[in-house]
């Protein structure tokens, strides 16, 4: 199995919550990826944090380690897709996590993201929630 990673799962994963350190390695970096717009976020997260130098330093090391697939792929997918939701009275609130699930559909990959019902509406989509509440 190949594996979407979403920005919250990330997040935890490099603050060390819900015991991912041990999923990730058990699942294989190999098998995992993340959209490049997470990789912004990331990106963004550490330059907003009170330990700004750590915080980055933790992000690079991170991206350096993880495949970061590219969105423009989606291209055709989002029309449809935004057009379909649009139609059906469910428009997009949010484009960076339409297109990070759109690359994961794209790409036949499960999208591991804690946030399951931000993405129900999305037609093909294959969810996990990695996180034990």
């Amino acid at each position: 199995m190949k594996y979407l990673i979403d920005i919250n799962i990330c997040v935890y994963f490099l603050r060390g919550k819900f015991n991912l350190d041990s999923i990730f390695k058990k699942t294989g970096l190999s098998n995992l990826y993340i959209s490049e717009i997470t990789a912004f976020e990331l990106s963004y997260g550490a330059e907003l944090s009170h330990n700004k130098e750590k915080s980055q330093n933790q992000v690079k090391k991170f991206l350096s380690s993880i495949s970061i697939l590219p969105i423009y792929s989606t291209l055709d997918l989002y029309a449809f897709e935004k057009v379909r939701l649009r139609k059906a009275g469910k428009p997009v609130h949010d484009e960076f996590d339409f297109l990070i699930a759109l690359t994961a559909i794209q790409n036949n990959l499960i999208m591991v993201t804690e946030n399951i019902k931000d993405f129900t509406n999305i037609e093909n989509i294959k969810l996990e929630n990695w996180i034990d509440r």
